[in-house]
């Protein structure tokens, strides 16, 4: 989401190159362009000033370090207070013995808020502690019932062995409607309910409005008080920028928020909430929304976040998605098996759902040192994963597990079965066998030789990542040498 602020952060901090020493005069012209590019990306005015005046006070007069150049030690300053602005990291849940800790959740309509009900109740299900959920809006039309479906989705999908429970009242919606006291009685009896059950979390699912008023207020300070929930959560659209500030500091003012989720962090949103709310509200933020799916919830990492801004990527939170999708067994059997060249379709498949079920491509991809500022005019299609999956499914056994069987008819049933051209099936086999006999020629290599078998193999199939279009060097259509063979083919076919 920060694709626009980081390319202006890069191209401010990238004048400073080529200078031996950092002054004042070129630091207050790079800060101009840092100063507009955090109002451009809605960051609070307050925050950005305060910002630039820290960052110009730590770097003034600053002596470069002699393996580094300018633009890099102003890199680093930076660094260090996008972090100290966003942070610290506080993403633990505080636990009380004897259960259930009561988790409140608040926020305004259209948030999330339901939705990261469920998400953090995956969160805490994998960590194995037993949870309920209780549907505490009584005013939204169907938000018992979403509730209820997200859930229940948990319940049966979500990793570990914890329970997940759900408490509702649903005939109280539709009798009631806007009595403040039924929420309060609901959620009083939902806690008896989960002493019972012997849960370890009680999470309450609020009532959110589409404003901040005195309603809504009154609703959420009487369950406050009736329950003395151990925390409390506001969970802030990271999409609505400035006035997701405005009602994060209104709702802290009233409630004394413990933290904030931050919800739809994987949209083009321009990243100024993420900036802005801690530094308003006081509030750290526990955890950002990063899809839709329920294992989409992120425990936040000022650090991390901060080199994503900054065009550096965030390898740990890479390498964590793929270790929670991979076991350490699983990578070194596949690492056998790619040495001794006996790589087969069903593996590639195996991978190639581990890779799916980490997130979006283009996010993944965002995540490499470098990548993300090449990412914003690349255009990443993940249903050409699907046609991949599709063509792989279409082929026997015998056929996955040694694809040198394949021949023409064989080739063409498959197409036939999968919805595409014997060009894409024959494209994929290609480089499935490309990739089978690399890893066999790598395993008895060093580090440098493996960069530069994969610097040779990227050269000789610019092709190798499917779905990606606009970036140099990862077209899907063919390398720039084959499409100037094409034009002059054109060209010469017109003169005839």
């Amino acid at each position: 989401m920060f694709e626009n602020l980081s390319d202006r952060f890069n191209a401010a901090l990238r004048n400073l190159s080529g200078r031996g020493r950092i002054t004042e005069d070129n630091v207050r012209e790079a800060m101009r362009e840092v100063r507009t590019a955090l109002l451009e990306a809605d960051v609070h005015l307050d925050v950005v000033k305060q910002f630039c005046d820290e960052v110009l006070q730590d770097a003034l007069g600053q002596e470069v370090t002699k393996s580094l150049k300018p633009g890099q030690e102003m890199i680093g300053i930076v660094n260090n207070r996008l972090v100290d602005l966003m942070g610290p990291v506080d993403s633990h849940l505080m636990m009380v013995e004897p259960g259930p800790t009561i988790i409140m959740m608040c926020g305004l309509q259209g948030s999330g808020k339901t939705t990261t009900c469920g998400k953090l109740a995956a969160y805490l299900k994998a960590r194995g502690k037993n949870v309920m959920v209780a549907a505490a809006d009584l005013q939204r039309p169907a938000a018992v019932e979403q509730l209820r479906v997200v859930t229940e989705h948990v319940a049966q999908q979500a990793r570990g062995n914890a329970s997940v429970h759900f408490y509702a009242e649903p005939d109280k919606c539709a009798e009631y409607g806007q009595a403040v006291g039924i929420a309060v009685g609901l959620c009083q009896r939902a806690l008896k309910e989960a002493r019972q059950e012997k849960v370890d979390v009680l999470i309450l699912d609020t009532a959110g409005r589409l404003h901040i008023n005195d309603e809504l207020m009154g609703e959420l300070t009487s369950i406050k008080r009736a329950l003395n929930p151990h925390q409390i959560y506001l969970v802030v659209d990271a999409m609505i920028g400035q006035d997701a500030v405005n009602s994060a500091q209104a709702f802290h003012e009233q409630m004394a928020i413990d933290g904030v989720i931050l919800t739809k962090f994987d949209s083009d949103t321009r990243g100024g909430a993420a900036l802005s709310v801690k530094h308003v509200t006081g509030a750290t933020i526990k955890f950002v929304g990063t899809g839709e799916k329920f294992d989409a919830l992120e425990e936040f990492h000022p650090e991390r976040m901060a080199g994503r801004i900054l065009g550096m990527g965030d390898v740990v939170s890479l390498v964590e998605k793929a270790q929670q999708e991979v076991t350490e067994e699983e990578a070194e059997a596949m690492a056998a098996k790619m040495a001794e060249g006996k790589l087969t379709m069903d593996d590639f498949l195996k991978q190639l759902r581990s890779i799916r079920r980490m997130g979006p491509m283009k996010q993944l991809l965002g995540m490499l040192p470098g990548v993300g500022s090449m990412l914003q005019n690349v255009e990443v299609d993940d249903k050409q994963l699907d046609r991949l999956e599709g063509i792989v499914h279409s082929m026997t056994p015998e056929e996955r597990e040694n694809v040198s069987v394949l021949n023409k008819s064989r080739t063409r049933r498959i197409s036939k079965g999968s919805g595409s051209t014997t060009a894409d099936v024959n494209k994929l086999v290609k480089q499935f066998q490309m990739i089978q006999g690399m890893s066999k020629q790598m395993s008895g290599m060093g580090a440098m030789g493996k960069l530069k078998a994969m610097k040779e193999l990227s050269r000789t199939d610019p092709n190798m990542m499917p779905g990606l279009k606009g970036m140099p060097g990862l077209r899907s259509k063919g390398s720039t040498k084959t499409a100037g063979v094409k034009r002059k083919f054109k060209q010469r076919k017109k003169r005839r």
